[in-house]
């Protein structure tokens, strides 16, 4: 009998974690990414002789099958942060908070490392910078047609990865006259999600603090997180700090499209006032990404989620399971492909 033809759509946590599982299987995979990398938001950037996590910040430690996960991808370059995360409200006051995880993975070559390491123990056939246009169903398979006009397959299955919105307009570009695709569809699009502008500013000094990270606990802050990158081992060079500044949900949504300037002279003020350093105003460069689709508010209906599975349509993701967390979206897709 033939091998199973699967191609999947997105190479973040998900997709990634789905082509894992698959690794020892009777299954074909093609990955279609439409970035120049693979990771999706467990993404980092590099700049200056610094390494930065810009979108996730690390992987946690819900449970042992994850630590397991993380052995057995591999200890050399593995990190880590074992700084406390505290907590502050609108008021700006800071506190040790509760929220100590175990464990706080990730890599001296970024976070981007568990997908990159997760697709080195397959036989995956990733295509990079390839953005899907649309899908057709024909003859009990799946063809692909991307924004060039090239057409990938034809196919057994299908994965789908990217935020649900994304994923709910590819569903409407979709050839297939049957009603579990407006169904799909329709469940995908009414998830909602959080908008996260990311900034980053770096400073030609070092300071010590009892924390790694602080954390908005009443979302009443425009910023959302402030984390330090020098907590990284390999991440920033002795002598010198870089903050990420995630600002919060409303703020970000409200700013999403203002210049860096702006933005970056808002995250450094807020810095300054929560540090109570005044220097913090003044970084010596800065950076930023917008996460428009950074965490999924909520889950999507799960059986409208399975109801094309028989017909070989899947959907994976944070957003399938309703949080947005790096290890959700990972065993989310492991989950999906024991399915297969």
């Amino acid at each position: 009998m033939d091998d199973h033809s699967l191609c999947i759509v997105g190479a973040g946590a998900a997709g990634a974690g789905a082509a894992y599982a698959l690794r020892d299987a009777d299954v074909d995979v093609t990955v279609l990414e439409k970035s120049r990398g693979v990771g999706g938001r467990a993404a980092t950037r590099r700049r200056n002789g610094c390494r930065y996590d810009h979108g996730a910040n690390y992987v946690k430690q819900p449970d042992e099958r994850t630590a397991d996960l993380v052995e057995d991808l591999g200890a050399d370059g593995l990190v880590d942060v074992t700084e406390d995360i505290w907590v502050f409200e609108a008021d700006g006051d800071l506190e040790p908070g509760d929220r100590q995880e175990e464990h706080r993975w990730t890599w001296e070559a970024g976070i981007t490392q568990l997908a990159k390491r997760l697709f080195a123990a397959t036989d995956a056939e990733i295509h990079k910078g390839t953005r899907v246009e649309s899908m057709a169903r024909t003859d009990n398979t799946w063809t692909l047609t991307d924004t060039d006009g090239d057409d990938y397959g034809p196919f057994d299955s299908v994965l789908l990865t990217p935020p649900a919105p994304q994923t709910a307009d590819l569903l409407g570009t979709t050839a297939w006259d049957d009603d579990r695709l407006e169904r799909l569809r329709t469940a995908t699009e009414a998830v909602d999600y959080r908008t996260v502008r990311s900034v980053l500013l770096h400073y030609d000094f070092e300071r010590d603090y009892p924390w790694y990270a602080l954390l908005n606990v009443d979302r009443d802050h425009e910023v959302g997180w402030l984390s330090r990158e020098e907590c990284k081992a390999g991440h920033v060079p002795d002598g010198e700090s870089l903050l990420v500044v995630q600002m919060g949900w409303e703020w970000s949504t409200d700013h999403y499209d203002d210049p860096l300037d702006s933005v970056a002279a808002v995250a450094a003020d807020h810095a300054a006032e929560l540090l109570d350093e005044p220097d913090r105003r003044d970084p010596d460069w800065v950076d930023d990404q917008g996460w428009l689709y950074a965490q999924p508010a909520d889950a999507v209906d799960d059986a409208a989620a399975r109801a094309a599975e028989d017909a070989g349509l899947f959907v994976a993701g944070d957003w399938v399971v309703g949080e947005g967390r790096v290890h959700e979206a990972l065993w989310n897709g492991v989950d999906v492909a024991a399915r297969l």
